[in-house]
């Protein structure tokens, strides 16, 4: 009869090598345990397909970018548009629940836009936009929609563009006041460039100084209903070319700030991303550590219960 064989015997650790790994172990647990959250970042402007990304690559860049909520805005059928409709837009939704939400839209001059945007709000849309059509801000197109969000109770995203989109910004506060309801958020290079009271209307990226006293710093101190998204070269530009006034712009509007990118990079860091510089411009800027998270997570969570 053959003798067995055993595996050889596991080394036995003396009892000064058993304490030093349990003291390692214990202390790689104890810092898993302690290691903070990252700390959340609601980006209320993005859009799907836009210029052609790859849902992937969108995915990627919000991780990137840091943000933890991401809301998609549904392109309108405008003929320009670089970014996915309504049917498309939900169904990436419900692919990533919890952290992706979205705004249905349809062009404001279409017969049947009511039905459309209303159709998707019951399907789960948290707003309305963003809203980019070459009607006059203050037209009944506008207002059409703008029942529907104070019917549905949620937000409409405008894009205001000099002789482009939503046109006549000066005369916005007309439906600020016809539906004092309704949260309206401005965003695009009308509704940035009016920051300066000496504003050139033709020029859509200003430089220089700020004057104070623009159509936009008085729409937000005097309309409990309007709001600002901070995304895209406009938002960005509004800071960067007077950082003076931006901090006080902050420090002014800090409850009716909302961070958003509308870029569509695939990398979402450095320079070659308008979110990123974005989010450091406004910690670089916020006059504290409250008021940087307000615009980088907590307004958008009051306004859209999202986050």
């Amino acid at each position: 009869m053959s003798t067995p064989s055993f595996p050889p015997a596991s080394p036995v650790l003396s009892r000064r090598e058993f304490l030093r790994t349990s003291a390692v172990l214990a202390g790689a647990v104890s810092l898993v345990r302690a290691a903070p959250a990252a700390e959340p970042i609601t980006d209320i402007h993005q859009h799907k397909s836009y210029s052609g990304r790859p849902d992937d690559k969108l995915l990627q860049h919000q991780a990137a970018m840091g943000a933890t909520t991401t809301v998609i805005l549904a392109g309108g059928g405008n003929p320009k548009s670089v970014s996915a409709l309504n049917a498309e837009v939900l169904e990436f939704v419900r692919a990533h629940p919890k952290r992706v939400y979205f705004f249905a839209n349809a062009r404001t001059d279409r017969p049947d836009a009511r039905a459309e945007v209303e159709k998707y709000l019951k399907l789960g849309a948290i707003g309305i936009g963003e809203q980019k059509t070459n009607v006059p801000c203050d037209s009944r197109y506008v207002e059409i929609l703008a029942e529907l969000a104070r019917d549905h109770g949620v937000p409409m995203l405008m894009h205001f563009q000099h002789e482009a989109f939503n046109t006549g910004f000066e005369r916005f506060h007309k439906i600020l006041e016809k539906f004092p309801t309704v949260n309206f958020i401005g965003h695009a290079q009308a509704w940035w460039g009016n920051i300066d009271k000496n504003h050139d209307q033709k020029v859509n990226y200003p430089t220089g100084k700020v004057t104070p006293g623009g159509i936009t710093d008085r729409l937000l101190a005097d309309y409990p209903n309007m709001w600002a998204d901070l995304s895209a070269g406009s938002g960005n530009n509004a800071f960067v070319r007077d950082e003076e006034q931006g901090r006080g712009f902050i420090e002014r509007h800090q409850d009716k700030l909302l961070f958003g990118t509308d870029c569509s990079d695939a990398i979402g860091q450095g320079a070659g991303c308008i979110g990123a510089r974005q989010i450091a411009v406004i910690r670089r800027l916020a006059p504290s550590k409250a008021v940087e998270r307000k615009v980088l997570h907590g307004n958008a969570r009051k306004l859209l219960g999202i986050g």
